[in-house]
Order: structure tokens, then sequence, then C-alpha cells
């Protein structure tokens, strides 16, 4: 089944996103909206296409009816769906893509069961075949850590090797430690990022020098994103304190002296994903607004052909839909 969504160009709305009105505006477009509640979107491109990952359900959380969904594109505008993730009875969330040193696509996902907490919570992970069209089970991946409340939020391939952060839900404070893995199936504990303030969702990627950086949200104490940097073997840390609250982070390298850190914005007139070009110490040097607002965020971004592709989804439009945004490298620069 196809779904085909018009590209909507920011007129109205690009005064308020601080889009400038002239070759350089964004679009945004609707691009999935089949589920009550789709939500946590990642991008990637592979074999020439467009695939991004859905959580449907029925709300955000309490919910264990989540289920992911795996859609692609040639050109982000029609959509077909490739692939259906699903365990009965526990909500199946937010799903990371990653393109294995083999060529296929994984899926890094969290499989839970929550009342009023998590009862159980794992990572679980899925294969595509060489085509990207057919995907295995979800299967649970071994952990040479002892198994707890469990969430390995994303994934980055580094010279044959996938790199994650798995925090740990413990009573006495969460822990975020950096896994290793050659398979995708067997996951090995390089070393602890130790931030405090409940790390938690943590997005990873290394630069030219293969320096570790890792964005880390932080869910209590001032509950400012942290930005951890370390060198080979990754097990020395340094710490830098961000400006900002993180919510669903994600960023990618910009240029020899940036990053581009895709957000949710917390105010007190209600939640905004935006972006942020920072310094590569986090010193915020610039900020969009995309149209967003409620229950919002998490977006998966990469280049492609002189944009910044972003997807994220928003409820402002009062159904939690997924979005996905084209913006030209040129006005990022400014």
């Amino acid at each position: 089944m196809k779904h085909l969504f018009l590209t909507l160009t920011l007129i109205g709305l690009s005064l308020i996103a601080g889009f400038a009105q002239d070759d350089e505006t964004p679009t945004v477009t609707k691009i999935w909206d089949e589920a009550p509640h789709n939500a946590f979107p990642d991008m990637i491109r592979f074999r020439g296409m467009f695939y991004v990952s859905v959580r449907e359900g029925n709300n955000h959380m309490p919910d264990n009816s989540g289920r992911i969904r795996i859609i692609r594109s040639k050109d982000g505008e029609e959509w077909e769906s490739v692939g259906l993730l699903e365990k009965e009875g526990m909500d199946v969330r937010e799903a990371r893509l990653s393109v294995t040193p083999e060529g296929k696509i994984m899926v890094l996902t969290a499989v839970g069961i929550y009342d009023q907490g998590y009862k159980e919570l794992y990572p679980m992970v899925a294969f595509s075949d060489e085509e990207g069209v057919n995907y295995s089970s979800l299967q649970r991946p071994e952990l040479t850590m002892e198994p707890g409340l469990d969430w390995i939020w994303s994934l980055t391939w580094h010279k044959g090797i996938g790199y994650g952060v798995m925090y740990t839900i413990k009573e006495e404070g969460w822990e975020t430690h950096l896994l290793s893995t050659r398979d995708g199936l067997r996951f090995e504990t390089v070393s602890q990022i130790e931030t405090a303030g409940n790390p938690n969702e943590s997005t990873l990627r290394f630069d030219e020098n293969d320096q570790l950086y890792v964005l880390v949200r932080r869910e209590t104490a001032d509950k400012m994103g942290v930005l951890a940097k370390s060198e080979y073997p990754y097990t020395n840390w340094n710490y830098t304190k961000l400006p900002v609250r993180l919510g669903g982070p994600n960023f990618l390298f910009f240029g020899k002296n940036n990053l581009l850190i895709g957000t949710r914005d917390y105010r007190d007139t209600g939640a905004k994903t935006v972006l942020h070009r920072t310094d590569r110490d986090g010193n915020i040097e610039k900020t969009i607004e995309f149209p967003s607002g409620g229950d919002t965020s998490y977006p998966g971004m990469l280049y492609h052909k002189n944009n910044l592709w972003l997807v994220y989804y928003s409820s402002h439009e009062e159904k939690t839909s997924l979005y996905l945004s084209k913006i030209p490298l040129k006005s990022l620069r400014k």
C-alpha cells in the first residue's frame, strides 16, 4: 500500500519557524499518520532509497500496543510499507536504523511491559534481507552485563564495529554504558559513561579522527544535556554540560567546526522540535524551529543532495504524525 502526501511549503508558518522567504526556505511534508499515534522516527539511506522507522501505537505511554513499521521512498514524497515488527502483549518502542557491514538494515528497538513503571524492558533486533524488503523476526541479543531494565537506544557502525549506549533503569539511579558489537547479536561492555542525573537516550558519532562524541539526555538534577567525548579505546571520558535539555537527541557533524543537534526544546509554552547548530563543544550558534507542538521530537537526520533531511513527529495538528523537512545546507551555514 502506498501513501502520497503533498509537500507543504512553509509560507504562513515560516515566520514562526524562523525560515527565510527565498530559495533557501525549507519544506515540510507530512509523510505518515496511519495509526492513532505515529512517533519516534529514524531515517537512513539504503540502496538508493530513504527508509524510515515509526512506532505505531494508541498513544505515547502507558501503552503496550506499540509496533515498529518500516517505510521507504525514492523521493521523500510517496512512501510504502516494507516491514512490520511486533511482539504480542508487549510494547515495541523506538527503533533505530543502521546498515551493517554485511549490507543489511539492522533495526534496533526496545520491548517492554509498562504499568506504572517498566515491569520488563530489554533490547531486541531484526535484520533485513539484502534488498531491504524482508525482515527477520525480533530477537533478543546477548549482553555481557547482568540483564535488567535495559535499553540500547541507538547504534553507530565504525570500522566494522557497532557502538551503542545502553541505559539501565535502577532504583538507586540510572546508568549508561558504552557497548560494542560485531554482529548485532552479542554486545560487550566497553565503559561506563558517568554523567549522573539519570542519563538515558544517547546518540553517538565518530569524527574524522576516530574521536567518539556522545549526546546524552538527562532526566533529573538540572536535566541539562551532556556532550561526552572519548578517544580510542573509549574508556576515558570528558564531559561538557549543554545549556539546554534534550529529548530524543540526534546529531551530525557539520563541516570541520560544527554539530547539528536535533532535539525537543522544552519551554513554558509547550515543546517544540528544533535544530541547533553548535560548535564542537555544544555552544549554540543558531536555532531553527520546526512546525511542531505537544508530543513531538525524536528527529532522524541525514544529508542528501545539499540538503539536511530531518524526519520528526508532532501532534501540533491534533493527530500525532510524522513530518519530513528538507533544509538547504547553505541556510545552515549562515
